[in-house]
């Protein structure tokens, strides 16, 4: 920035520009130059960085186009303010190099939160990245980069860092005493991302808590989780280090597991019904065979000789999985009907004893 404004006096007085009006206008008409050639500079490289199938390319140039752009408006203000200042002898001109240096902070920490925000955006748009993970990474990225520009900043300032992070110690064990919720919470989160039980998307519950839903966010203190009936529930992540979790959502097939009554007076061809409903579980499209697939009588029951079926889907995904349980439900009551049995329904028998007379 020195080296700039250096050359930029240079130039101002190989020019023979002695008036501070005439200074303030060439200075002026220099940022506005450089302006044009930037914007001329960002619509030709934005165009062949849109054409690249890699995305890094899209990523820097996203972080660096706008900030560049101030960082212009800067040496140009900047350097219109010195020469006014100096040539009015005002104050200002003093404290316009710490200016200069906590604004080029601010710049690069901006260019580096907008590498990290592409960054994140780009990932999360691929299927086969761990949208979880990616919005962790981004978060601790964007939190040191907030730390280190702001300790930068104080440095610049005059203020010793080291006293500052010592009172930082201190008052974070108090704090720390004081917001021990607060902390859990952070902990949790720590957790969520380092053991994976869930990422964003998942459909979870917990049979010890009545939560149940989809998950949509995992923030430090608070992960949003939208019903089935689409309200939306913000559990505290130090609940999730207590109960139990379960995750449907990596469940490698879906269980279709019924019972069948039919009548006694069917007993006879219970075991070839049974035959012809394993025959059709073992060659339908849907089943899988390499899981457990049962088909068994099971029990005398009050009314109804009850067989079951025990088997899994290929499909996880529910409305699939509910459209082919319904095919395999159809199908046994063809095989039930075909051979002429009927499915059973509560009925009672009364027996009159003959030797008994009725009274007339």
């Amino acid at each position: 920035m020195e080296k700039i404004e250096l050359y930029l006096q240079g130039l101002l007085v190989s020019l023979n520009v002695g008036n501070w009006v005439m200074n303030f206008v060439v200075v002026l008409a220099i940022t506005l130059i450089l302006q044009l050639m930037w914007r001329s500079f960002t619509h030709k490289t934005q165009s062949i960085v849109d054409r690249t199938a890699n995305y890094w390319d899209d990523i820097i140039w996203y972080a660096l186009c706008r900030p560049v752009h101030w960082l212009i408006m800067l040496m140009g203000g900047s350097m219109a303010l010195r020469v006014i200042a100096e040539s009015e002898q005002l104050l200002i001109s003093n404290y316009l190099p710490i200016v200069q240096k906590i604004s080029i902070l601010l710049l690069i920490g901006w260019s580096f939160w907008r590498f990290i925000h592409k960054a994140e955006q780009t990932f999360i748009g691929h299927d086969q990245k761990d949208t979880t993970t990616v919005i962790a990474i981004a978060k601790l990225a964007k939190l040191s980069v907030a730390i280190i520009i702001s300790l930068s900043v104080i440095q610049t300032l005059g203020v010793s860092i080291s006293g500052v992070l010592a009172f930082g110690g201190m008052g974070g064990l108090v704090v720390g005493m004081a917001a021990k919720d607060l902390l859990s919470n952070l902990f949790g989160a720590l957790m969520i991302y380092m053991d994976k039980p869930f990422k964003v998307g998942d459909w979870i519950r917990s049979p010890d808590k009545t939560i149940e839903g989809t998950v949509e966010a995992i923030g430090w203190r608070l992960t949003q989780i939208r019903t089935f009936d689409k309200r939306p529930v913000y559990v505290p992540n130090s609940l999730f280090t207590q109960i139990v979790v379960e995750n449907p959502s990596r469940m490698s097939n879906r269980r279709i597991k019924e019972t069948f009554g039919l009548r006694y007076s069917d007993v006879s061809r219970i075991q070839v019904i049974i035959k012809a409903v394993r025959e059709m579980l073992e060659t339908h499209p849907e089943i899988d065979t390499r899981q457990t697939l049962i088909v068994n009588f099971d029990c005398f029951n009050n009314s109804s000789l009850d067989f079951f079926i025990y088997t899994f889907t290929k499909t996880t995904d529910w409305i699939l999985f509910h459209e082919i349980k319904q095919d395999v439900l159809l199908k046994v009551a063809d095989i039930v009907l075909s051979h002429q049995a009927e499915f059973a329904f509560p009925t009672r028998q009364l027996h009159i004893d003959s030797s008994v007379g009725l009274n007339k």
